[in-house]
């Protein structure tokens, strides 16, 4: 009963019942406390993710967590494209890209800089680095890169075969990466190294009961957290259109706080001198973002005779290029540095910038 009683388990509870409630959808008050519930049930999902890390152990706890958090955001695609049919045949594609864009240049560029401040400088992998961005770098050319060239359809479409050919691609190529992530290469992603600065804290021994319950409220914290950003979503949009900034702001906004787990618990591993899981976390998710998005919309495009955009425009993939490119050459020495972190976050405010100021 005591365990029942934590704020983490009874947050996502009470937002659960304001969002069947239906108060959320007339009343500002109530879209007050629901944007505070969202926020609350994020910090919810990081503690239970925490508890389920501790207890499975590297790398499986970010796989969890990561994957878990892009079958909801398939979810939430999937239902916006069937409810609004061809209006958003580039929905897929803005969000992938918007998520690629904040989990490379913001969750990296953060954990890079908060890390640095704190300790100076923190040791990872390069060769789990490697693997991350080999893999990552594939998926986005095969995704977002090569529709905008390819000729069989006008546009920033794939034919069907083509569709078919990325999607198997991304499949296999995500499924090589968590097989070298678990089994054959699994020691390039463990935490390496301990030095002066390292915080090495006891064991926690976690119970079945307390891990299981943990497991069930980190897809409730991460449901709720969904279904609440779509529903705020109209508010947001209302609320950027009254600033005449352009709507694409609406999926980089709802996109954050879908990351906002994953941010928050890379930035905790990176202040406690575990850039390594800081970077699990990020590379992984945005393996997991596209690898497995694109694969799922794409079936159900397919299925339901629905058109998908997938290339991006010249200025996109030259912004894209360059986060992928900053990227692999602050992490190629296997060291840590506050000035790649803070050229990643300039990256960052670029893309934003340039989305208000075309």
């Amino acid at each position: 009963m005591k365990q029942l009683l934590q704020w983490t388990i009874i947050i996502p509870a009470l937002a659960w019942i304001l969002f069947f409630s239906g108060l959320v959808d007339n009343s500002s008050f109530f879209q007050i406390v629901a944007s505070i519930l969202l926020i609350l049930s994020v910090m919810s999902a990081v503690h239970h993710s925490e508890i389920i890390a501790e207890r499975v152990g590297e790398p499986y706890g970010t796989i969890i967590l990561a994957i878990s958090i892009t079958v909801i955001e398939v979810s939430i695609i999937v239902s916006l494209m069937l409810s609004e049919g061809s209006a958003a045949a580039s929905l897929a594609r803005d969000t992938v890209y918007a998520a690629t864009m904040l989990i490379l240049n913001g969750i990296i560029g953060l954990c890079l800089l908060i890390g640095g401040l704190k300790h100076y400088e923190q040791n990872f992998s390069v060769s789990s680095v490697t693997i991350g961005l080999v893999s990552l770098v594939s998926i986005i050319v095969f995704t977002l890169v090569f529709p905008t060239f390819t000729e069989s359809v006008k546009g920033s479409y794939y034919s069907i075969p083509q569709l078919v050919f990325a999607s198997g691609a991304c499949i296999i190529i995500y499924a090589s990466f968590l097989f070298a992530q678990t089994t054959r290469y699994r020691q390039y992603f463990l935490t390496i190294g301990d030095d002066e600065n390292e915080e090495i804290a006891e064991p926690i021994l976690i119970n079945n009961k307390t891990f299981y319950t943990s497991l069930i409220f980190l897809v409730i914290s991460l449901g709720i957290v969904v279904l609440l950003a779509k529903t705020l979503s109209p508010t947001i949009e209302s609320i950027i259109v009254s600033y005449h900034l352009p709507k694409t702001l609406v999926g980089v906004v709802i996109a954050a706080i879908i990351l906002l787990p994953e941010a928050i618990a890379a930035i905790i591993a990176a202040r406690k001198n575990r850039l390594q899981t800081s970077i699990n976390l990020a590379l992984g998710s945005a393996l997991a973002s596209i690898g497995l998005t694109i694969p799922s919309v794409a079936a159900v495009c397919i299925y339901m005779d629905m058109p998908i955009i997938l290339g991006l425009d010249i200025k996109s993939i030259v912004l894209l290029a360059l986060s992928v490119f900053t990227v692999m050459l602050s992490l190629s020495k296997g060291k840590s540095n506050i000035v790649y972190g803070v050229v990643l976050l300039v990256n960052l405010f670029a893309f934003v910038f340039l989305m208000i100021y075309p």
